[in-house]
């Protein structure tokens, strides 16, 4: 299990309503108060990315659980609700409940929302082999047209 520090900056709905309210040119102190927080925590937001606007997300869109969710999933646990309740509660499936237990559960089998969700933020992040490097079929193809200079535009040069 990955030890991680948890950070709101890896909860994108907070986060980046904090760099949206200073892009539309509000204070710092109005930009963390839009964002459910103060203006302290806004300076340093601003301090860390450097005075510019991270990128919006890191992997954690779509098929992936919020941190709201998580939050759900540990109240569920807590109260010893069922797999298929908590699931029904967050609109998922009980499989992706029980492999975000089992996966981010610590060695006692406690489960901690913000805990989880700094370590799905950080596995996301993780940079990925490239499918040229994992495919050695498609890489020979690659190289054999390269060789042949085929491009996509245009037939062979001949």
């Amino acid at each position: 299990m990955l030890l991680v520090r948890f950070s709101y900056r890896m909860v994108p709905e907070v986060y980046q309503l904090f760099w949206a309210a200073m892009a539309r040119g509000e204070f710092i102190t109005d930009a963390a108060v839009e964002a459910g927080s103060y203006r302290k925590q806004g300076s340093r937001w601003l301090v860390a990315a450097g005075g510019v606007r991270p990128r919006r997300g890191r992997g954690l869109r779509g098929r992936c659980l919020t941190l709201a969710q998580r939050e759900e999933i540990a109240i569920g646990r807590a109260r010893g609700e069922s797999l298929c309740s908590i699931a029904k509660t967050i609109g998922r499936s009980a499989s992706t409940v029980s492999w975000e237990l089992r996966r981010n559960a610590d060695r006692l089998g406690a489960y901690r929302a913000t805990s989880a969700h700094a370590s799905a933020y950080v596995r996301a992040s993780w940079p990925k082999p490239a499918k040229l490097v994992t495919n050695v079929v498609l890489r020979g193809k690659v190289e054999d047209d390269l060789a042949k200079k085929y491009s996509r535009s245009r037939s062979p040069a001949g």
